[in-house]
Order: C-alpha cells, then structure tokens, then sequence
C-alpha cells in the first residue's frame, strides 16, 4: 500500500493585512508539503461574511502570496473557502443535534465571565455549562431570542503528540467546556467549521500558531464525534516577535506586507523569515522554491521567533 500523500494548509482570517508572523505560518506550511512532495491548500477563514473589509483583505492577501511565489493546489478555489460552506456546517450542527450533542445558550457576554473561571494556562473562559442544566430540565428558549448554541463534551481525556510542543492533553469537560458550535447570529463557530474543513479536504498536517494548541483537542474529540478522519499531524510554531521581544500583530503597520513590500523584494522577505526561523544561517535574499532544499521540521524552533531584518 502507497504512502498517503501529504496534504497541507493555510487558512489565513482576512482581518487585515498579512503580516510577518503570517507569512512564516504560510511559508512553513508551504514549505513542509513541498519538501515532502505533497499538496498545500488555500482556505480563506472568512465564516463572518458581513464583516467589513474582508474582501479587500483577501484580494490583497492572495496579491500577497503571489508575490511570494507561494503558489497553492487548485489555486484560490472558493469552494475551500468557509463563506462558501454553510451547507456543509449546517448538515454537520444537523448530526450533532440528531444526537442530543447541541442546546441554547442566552448567556451574555459578562455573564459568562462573571461565572466562569479562566483556565490557569491560558486565561481562557471555560463554560459552566449553567444552561445545560436548564435545557436538561426542559427550558424553553422565550420568543423572539436567538440563543447561541453550544455542544456538551464529556468527562473525557483527549491526548495527542503535537510535533513541536510534544505531548498535550486536555481533559474537555475541566479545561474545554461545553463550547459553541453556532453564534447567536446564526454562523457557524471556528471550532466546527474547521474541523470540519481539515477533515473534509483530507488534511494530513496542521501548521498554525501556538496560541491555537488548546483548541486542539476540541477538533480532535469533534472529528471523532462526527465519523471523521482529523490530520494526522500537528504543529504548533512559536510566535513571532519583534527585537524587543514583543509578539506581532496585525496593527504593526511598518512590518505588514504593505509596508514590506516598499522596502524589500520577494526574496529578501522570505529570506528574513528563513533566517529568523533558523533555516538559513542569515537574512539573504532567497526565493521559496529554492528555500525547500533547507527545510526540515526537526530545525524548527521551540521558543518564540526573534525577528532577523537586514
């Protein structure tokens, strides 16, 4: 039996213009299926179609990658990305609530933290399950709410070995909480929709920010839920930051594509990741398909990326 082709990702949320840290999740990504001779996907993360701006940012997202020389299997094809799927996330929330998974929640926003308590390592939030207990009694949602809904995990242990911070393990009811799958407004939550989408497109390796390494679990103990196949493999890269150690984000104008591009070339952009990465031994202009021969996972680092300019 042959190998199973490796299949990659990068599935950017188009909230503003690229930047440095996105473009090493992308160019590792790329990288990794490349070097592996396998195919790497665009999946653009727009769930939240009236969101402002997002079709401008993902044409210049797409300009973006171009002018890296990333190029993707299938190309742009929408049909991968998830303001195009909201059939296939409503047949997949129709199967969870089929089973008696899913139930309304009309907490607010301060409710829930004014109950909750935040997880130790991360701060996150994590649900008391308050109106669980009412759905159990027999509830009913009053007329005109639009609650959000939710699905209740169990008391379960979800492990796995991510291929840079190691072993992780959750317990899902302790440190998950039951989470939501639809919002009040009707689209469907992150969690569903890219496990979902992983799993459907046959994913065989995730590559995506540490921050996202608690999420993990959840998609996994989904996919399972739902009869489905998750990746194979996880990666969650370190964070990008700046010479002072500072994280990026989106709101770093000098250090978005936009500005990039001004001062340097394709080359130079991607050699500045490669270097930062330690992939190569120093910011030198490089092309991507010319950086594949120096990849391997075993080089990345564990720790937070400092940010290598010329």
């Amino acid at each position: 039996m042959s190998e199973k082709t490796v299949v990659g990702r990068f599935a950017p949320t188009p909230s503003g213009r690229m930047h440095l840290g996105n473009v090493m999740c992308a160019l590792v990504s790329w990288l990794s299926a490349r070097s592996q001779g396998g195919k790497i996907l665009l999946r653009i993360e727009d769930l939240d179609t009236q969101r402002c701006g997002w079709e401008e940012n993902t044409r210049l997202l797409i300009d973006d990658l171009n002018y890296l020389g990333l190029e993707f299997d299938g190309g742009y094809d929408r049909s991968l990305w998830q303001s195009a799927r909201a059939d296939i996330y409503a047949e997949t929330f129709e199967k969870l609530r089929s089973e008696g998974l899913v139930y309304p929640c009309l907490c607010t926003r301060s409710e829930l933290h004014a109950a909750t308590a935040p997880h130790l390592s991360d701060g996150r939030y994590v649900y008391d399950g308050r109106c669980y207990k009412k759905f159990l009694k027999g509830y009913k949602i009053p007329d005109g709410a639009h609650p959000s809904m939710r699905v209740h995990v169990p008391d379960k242990n979800i492990s796995f070995e991510d291929g840079i911070c190691g072993f992780y393990s959750e317990n899902l009811a302790r440190d998950c909480g039951d989470f939501v799958v639809r919002r009040a407004d009707g689209i469907y939550a992150y969690q569903l929709a890219v496990t979902v989408d992983d799993c459907l497109s046959g994913v065989t390796e995730v590559f995506r920010g540490r921050d996202l390494l608690s999420s993990t679990p959840c998609q996994l103990w989904l996919a399972e839920t739902l009869g489905l196949e998750p990746p194979a493999g996880y990666y969650h890269i370190p964070l990008m930051t700046d010479a002072d150690g500072r994280r990026l984000s989106k709101r770093d104008a000098d250090l978005d594509m936009g500005a990039l591009r001004r001062k340097y070339s394709p080359e130079m952009i991607i050699g500045i990741v490669a270097a930062s990465l330690g992939l190569i031994g120093k910011p030198e202009p490089i092309g991507a398909n010319d950086l594949i021969a120096f990849f391997s996972k075993d080089k990345l680092p564990r720790n937070d990326v400092r940010l290598r300019l010329f």
